[in-house]
C-alpha cells in the first residue's frame, strides 16, 4: 500500500449491477484490462501505508475499491474504509455498504423521504431495492413494492413492505404502460407517491411517475431495463422533481456527510432495523457465474462471492 492506503486480505466480495456494466465498458469508469470486477469487500487489513493513523492491522473492515475485489487481497486508500460492526459475518458486511449506502442516499438527501410519505419502490427485490424497502421502513414511510415476479414482491414485503406489484416482464408498450399506471395509482392511494425509487428504468419509469404525488421526488437510480423516455410533460402537471442518485460521486464530492451516513447506516443495522439479504454465494472459480445471475436478473437481495 501507498502511504494513504490499507491491503485487505479479502473475506467476501458482494456483486452490484454496476459490476455487469463496468466489464462491458458501459459504465462511468472503464479500468484498463487486465482488471478483476469486484467494489464493494470484507476482509482483515494485513498492512498499511505510513500515513494511516485510524486503522490497524487486523482490523476488519469494509472497503470500497471500484474494481478488484473478486481477489485474495486488494489496495485500497484508508478513506474508503469503513470498520465492521462487532458481530456481522464477512458475507453480509460484503452486501452492505453499496446497497444501504446507494439507497439512504436516495432516500435521505435526494428524496426528502418523511415519516407518513408513500415510498413506491420499483426492482424491490434487487440488492438496491431490497435495501430502499427497508429503509423506508426504518424512515416511517407506506412502502409499495413492486417486482417483476410475485416471490420478488413476497420477499420485499417479508423485509417490511406493506405492499406489492407485480409487474409484467419485457418491453412495454402503450397499452401494457396505462394498465400498470393504473395500478400503480391504485397501490399507492388517491394522493399518488410522494417518493418513487426506480431502480429498473426503461418503459416501468412513465408508468411510474404518472403515479406521482403533487411535488413528488422521483428518483433516478439505475436502468436495467434500459434509460426511459419519459415525457417531460409529465413533471409540469404533477409539479414534480426527477432526481439523479449518483452515490458513488456523492462519496466523493462530500465525504463528511457520506460518513455520517455510513455512521447511521451501522446504527440501523446494530438496531435490528436493517440486515443484508444474502440469497446465494458463490466461490471465486464460479465468479463470472454470480455476475451473470446479476445480469440476467435473477437475483434476489444479493449475491456474494466467497474468497477466504
Amino acid at each position: 500500500p501507498a502511504s494513504d492506503e490499507v491491503r485487505v486480505r479479502v473475506h467476501a466480495c458482494g456483486v452490484n449491477y454496476p459490476d455487469t456494466l463496468i466489464i462491458q465498458d458501459k459504465y462511468q469508469f472503464k479500468p484498463d484490462r487486465p482488471f478483476s470486477p469486484g467494489g464493494e469487500v470484507a476482509g482483515e487489513i494485513d498492512a498499511i501505508g505510513s500515513d494511516v493513523q485510524d486503522l490497524r492491522v487486523g482490523d476488519n473492515v469494509i472497503a470500497l475499491v471500484g474494481w478488484g475485489g473478486m481477489a485474495e487481497k486488494v489496495v485500497t486508500k484508508a478513506t474508503k474504509c469503513l470498520p465492521m460492526p462487532a458481530g456481522m459475518p464477512f458475507d453480509e458486511a460484503a452486501a452492505f455498504i453499496f446497497t444501504y449506502g446507494t439507497s439512504y442516499y436516495a432516500l435521505k438527501q435526494r428524496g426528502a423521504l418523511q415519516s407518513g410519505q408513500t415510498l413506491l419502490v420499483l426492482g424491490a427485490a434487487g440488492g438496491v431495492g431490497l435495501a430502499a424497502v427497508e429503509l423506508g421502513v426504518a424512515m416511517g414511510a407506506n412502502v409499495v413494492a413492486a417486482a417483476s415476479t410475485q416471490a420478488k414482491a413476497d420477499l420485499a414485503i417479508e423485509h417490511g413492505a406493506n405492499s406489492g406489484i407485480v409487474y409484467p416482464v419485457g418491453p412495454i408498450d402503450k397499452a401494457s404502460a396505462k394498465k400498470l399506471a393504473a395500478e400503480f395509482k391504485k397501490a399507492t392511494g388517491s394522493a399518488g407517491a410522494n417518493v418513487i425509487y426506480d431502480a429498473v428504468g426503461g418503459g416501468y419509469a412513465e408508468a411510474a411517475l404518472r403515479a406521482i404525488a403533487w411535488e413528488g421526488r422521483f428518483l433516478v437510480v439505475g436502468f436495467p431495463a434500459g434509460i426511459p423516455n419519459i415525457p417531460l410533460n409529465l413533471a409540469l402537471l404533477k409539479g414534480c422533481q426527477i432526481v439523479g442518485v449518483f452515490w458513488g460521486s456523492f462519496t466523493e464530492r462530500d465525504p463528511a456527510e457520506s460518513q455520517q451516513n455510513s455512521r447511521e447506516l451501522i446504527g440501523l443495522y446494530n438496531a435490528g432495523k436493517i440486515k443484508p439479504y444474502v440469497s446465494a454465494r458463490f466461490t471465486l472459480t464460479d465468479a463470472g457465474l454470480a455476475i451473470r445471475d446479476l445480469a440476467e436478473r435473477r437475483a434476489m437481495g444479493k449475491v456474494v462471492v466467497m474468497i477466504a
